[in-house]
């Protein structure tokens, strides 16, 4: 199998959530919380986590847990917005 066809599956196992859907999938953030780190997501990181199509927002399902797993490794939030979080 090459590379290329692994990074196509990979592709394929990635699922984009709407933001109103969030809660079907996930307890946790409730979607408040979702929004908050949307509005700041230029000062938290967050903004690696979102993709938009039109006025939808989606959450890159896959690159949201790399965020808090980020956020887990660094524990002093005063850092968070001077780390290069997710490249």
């Amino acid at each position: 199998m090459g590379s290329e066809q692994k990074k196509i599956t990979a592709e394929q196992r990635r699922r984009l959530i709407p933001v109103t859907h969030w809660n079907r999938y996930h307890p946790w953030p409730p979607i408040g919380g979702l929004r908050y780190l949307i509005f700041h997501a230029e000062s938290n990181g967050f903004s690696h986590c979102i993709r938009r199509v039109g006025r939808t927002v989606l959450i890159d399902e896959p690159r949201f847990f790399e965020w808090v797993d980020r956020l887990n490794e660094n524990t002093d939030p005063s850092k968070w917005s001077q780390l290069e979080l997710l490249k």
